[in-house]
């Protein structure tokens, strides 16, 4: 059966395809570039206008209104590390580490206090603070 459906398709498909001449369409190359230049123009568009709703969505949240703050944090392994929360006016040192989440070493009774005369070497800057330098006006 598979043989005979080979045969068939084989000789009698091309045989077909051959007795009716199909006319070429007319080509309209200037249509063409027009609607590929609307469309590149409609995808990059549309790219800025998403870009424009994620600021505004960045802009509603308000960054006053949170009451934990990390004031430092000093890795002391290759995924464990140690921080120091504030929270509610109270500092804690906190130990983080993947298996172990996040666990309070201690509760500061007195707060540290930066020290105003030791050097602060200068912050590195990231992918992010480069970014918001560009956007500045």
């Amino acid at each position: 059966m598979r043989r005979i459906f080979a045969v068939l398709a084989g000789g009698f498909l091309p045989c077909a395809l051959m007795a009716a001449p199909v006319a070429p369409a007319p080509v309209d190359t200037g249509a063409d570039v027009v609607r590929v230049l609307v469309s590149l123009l409609g995808v990059v568009a549309l790219i800025f206008f998403v870009g424009w709703m994620a600021r505004r969505a960045q802009a509603r949240v308000s960054p006053g209104g949170r009451k934990i703050r990390v004031i430092e944090s000093m890795p002391v392994g290759i995924k464990e590390k140690v921080m120091l929360i504030e929270v509610g006016g109270t500092q804690l040192l906190v130990g983080a580490s993947p298996t172990g989440g996040l666990r309070t070493l201690h509760v500061l009774a007195t707060a540290v206090q930066d020290d105003p005369g030791a050097a602060t070497p200068p912050a590195l800057r990231g992918f992010r603070d480069v970014l918001a330098q560009w956007k500045r006006p």
